[in-house]
């Protein structure tokens, strides 16, 4: 759906704003129409897609573009209703390729369905996409197709429009083009941008449905209709099947994860966070523009800094073909292009993003060998993995055992330490040597005066965000802090502990008042992606109860069913994901193929993995009471007091992938107050075996 003015995290109403209480600018929500391919809960990108829109009017083609308002609106995985000012009832549901929509018309003597193929973007400042170049042909009888060439990337359509003998017309800069069946377009800049698209306009007797079945591929308009006709067929209407095809499918995946107990609203966001979790990446099989193979393309992978630390890890454990092939995609693409991308998107250039960080696609990739994911070629992939080590802010590194941004020294040393793990494995010992040796220079980031961060430059936070990362040498990092002691001290004050509540801005807040509240070093949230594992930083210092405290916090006030249900951006489902596993008193800790144990939201729940299902059941769960105005009542956090992983004693506060992955049963027994359960047996380190206290 294209909502006019729709802010890039999806509120809709709300203009663009990064600091403070977006601006309301529209009364209820509107539409001037439906397009495709739209992002999931990103920031401010620049690239919004919403293509190819299909707009149904009874208006002239003059108020194309017009807002309307929704009402009635209906919402599920896979299907989207609303009815427009205008008495049209729209329906849309979509295939792995295809798009269907349904639309219901009041009486209408000259209704309209106009498609507009030049439209991409956002109504925001600098969120419109121009088309370079397009073509357009009607085939009549309610068939066309077109391409649109979009940042380089050429999107084709095929369509077919099932409709009461309407004719079938071309138009340009809203006039019709009597008798054209094709238009060609070169060149197209944004000062010359003219809309253009088709049009089918007839009679509508009330209650008429026409439905518009689109079928896309990025490899031209001849598979675009064979992806098309192999989901819909080639004549009668076909959204009632889709639907339903669709909906299974989504029922499958969200179901991957069941959970017993809490109240229905904690349900309800559980199974909204799993649907966000899958949302992204997009893959479109046998559609890369960029090379011929066939396999796997990820187009929307926006971006790895939002979603390498959870949801890659989720998709590990529910979808693991698919998160091989995002894997497969991404070495692909730096084959084709020279590095792996943190972004990509459905446009060439896998060096957009560079900013945020670097090296992730190396966690995902760790955590894939280590737990047997698939058949790639792993000595393909090493290859790959150590010539990016050197590219961008890795040349530094490498010459100089640090880079600035000093937060990308953290990134390319991990980055050595995951890429070290394979190599190791695959029995190069050289190499992993050095790859390792390198990988220790993460030291090098952090002042030794403040056990913070160096001074630097920091994207969307600041050395206290990002001075808590679960960096593979936690027990030298603690120890640089001073100790367990200054490092939980360090920790109670980042997240507030007996400070007073920070004072959230408003509408419109000055600079003085950020920069006020940038001052406090605190916690931002876990929509700010650095601050997603720093609550399980307490593990490492021996404080699980720490981690219970700050998530049960966070899972009881900053999730709920409403608007606002999200405690800011979702990123692509990177926060969802965060969700989705804090549920399930787990953490994954991304490149070291690690589960770090926390009490769970659910009495039991139960993960379907590809070896069966890994239980997670506790004993002594504390469901959230109803109170007598039936509002949802605040128990006081629970605590692990013992574990056992398939029976035997667990006594440490992780477990490994790989026996998350081959399913099992982790039984946890909770109570009210803080057990010396987790306090001195530790998650792994790489200087572990030197005493405690000993800088590696």
């Amino acid at each position: 759906m294209r909502v006019l003015g729709r802010y890039p995290t999806g509120y809709g109403r709300y203009a663009k704003s990064t600091e403070g209480v977006p601006e309301e600018m529209f009364d209820a929500l509107q539409a001037s129409g439906f397009t495709h391919f739209q992002q999931s809960g990103t920031g401010a990108i620049r690239k919004y897609y919403n293509y190819v829109r299909v707009a149904p009017m009874i208006q002239p083609l003059d108020d194309l573009g017009e807002a309307w308002t929704l009402h009635d609106e209906v919402a599920e995985p896979g299907y989207y209703a609303a009815t427009l000012d205008t008495g049209i009832r729209c329906e849309l549901t979509v295939g792995e390729k295809v798009a269907v929509h349904r639309y219901t018309f009041p009486a209408s003597s000259s209704a309209r369905l106009v498609l507009d193929l030049s439209c991409g973007g956002l109504a925001i400042d600098q969120g419109r996409t121009v088309p370079l170049r397009a073509h357009v042909e009607s085939f009549g009888l309610g068939r066309a197709q077109g391409t649109v060439v979009m940042e380089g990337v050429p999107l084709s359509v095929y369509l077919q429009v099932h409709s009461p003998n309407w004719r079938q017309m071309l138009w340009y800069d809203r006039r019709l083009v009597e008798g054209g069946t094709r238009l060609d377009f070169d060149s197209i800049r944004q000062t010359t941008l003219r809309p253009f698209g088709l049009l089918f306009r007839g009679r509508a007797l009330a209650g008429e449905t026409v439905e518009i079945r689109l079928g896309f591929s990025l490899r031209g308009c001849e598979q675009a209709r064979d992806n098309l006709l192999r989901e819909c067929g080639d004549d009668e209407p076909s959204f009632d099947a889709i639907r339903a095809r669709t909906a299974a499918s989504w029922g499958d995946h969200v179901g991957r994860v069941r959970v017993e107990g809490g109240t229905p609203a904690r349900r309800t966001v559980l199974s909204t966070a799993m649907y966000h979790s899958l949302i992204k990446p997009c893959f479109g099989d046998d559609e890369s523009p960029f090379w011929p193979a066939s396999g796997p393309f990820a187009f929307d992978v926006c971006t790895m800094w939002d979603i390498y630390k959870t949801q890659i890890p989720l998709m590990m454990a529910i979808t693991p073909n698919r998160a091989l092939d995002l894997l497969e995609s991404l070495i692909r693409v730096s084959e084709e292009e020279g590095n792996f991308p943190i972004g990509y998107r459905m446009a060439r250039g896998a060096d957009r993003f560079f900013r945020q960080a670097s090296a992730l696609a190396h966690t995902a990739l760790a955590d894939a060998h280590a737990a047997g994911i698939g058949d790639l070629d792993w000595t393909w992939a090493l290859v790959h993995m150590e010539a990016d080590l050197r590219r961008l802010y890795g040349e530094d590194f490498f010459e100089y055992g640090i880079a600035y941004p000093i937060t990308h020294t953290l990134d390319l040393a991990y980055g050595h330490m995951c890429t070290a793990r394979i190599a190791r494995a695959l029995g190069d010992k050289r190499l992993a040597d050095d790859l390792e040796a390198r990988g220790r220079l993460w030291v090098n980031a952090f002042d030794p005066r403040t056990g913070l961060l160096r001074d630097s430059e920091f994207y969307e936070g600041g050395k206290w965000n990002y001075s808590f990362r679960l960096l593979h040498d936690m027990r030298a990092r603690i120890a640089l802090a001073g100790g367990d002691d200054a490092f939980v001290a360090m920790l109670d004050s980042f997240f507030g502990f007996g400070a007073e509540p920070v004072r959230q801005p408003g509408l419109r807040p000055s600079p003085v008042e950020m920069a006020e509240g940038f001052a406090l070093n605190r916690f931002e949230g876990l929509n700010n992606e650095p601050d997603m594992e720093a609550p399980w930083a307490y593990h490492y210092a021996g404080r699980p109860d720490r981690t219970a405290e700050i998530v049960h916090a966070a899972l009881t006030w900053q999730f709920g069913t409403g608007a606002g249900g999200l405690p800011g951006n979702d990123d692509s489902g990177g926060l969802s994901s965060w969700y989705v596993w804090a549920s399930l008193g787990l953490f994954p800790v991304a490149g070291q193929s690690l589960f770090l144990i926390n009490t769970p939201a659910f009495a039991r729940a139960a993960i379907r993995v590809a070896e069966g299902e890994f239980v997670i059941e506790t004993t002594g769960h504390r469901e959230h009471p109803i109170g007598a105005d039936g509002v949802e009542e605040t128990p006081p956090t629970q605590y692990v007091q013992s574990a056992t992983l398939n029976g035997r004693p667990c006594e440490s506060t992780h477990i490994s992938a790989s026996e998350v992955h081959r399913g099992g049963v982790l039984h946890l027994e909770l109570g009210p107050e803080p057990s010396d359960w987790g306090r001195s047996n530790r998650p792994p380190s790489l200087s572990d075996g030197l005493p405690r206290g000993t800088p590696a």
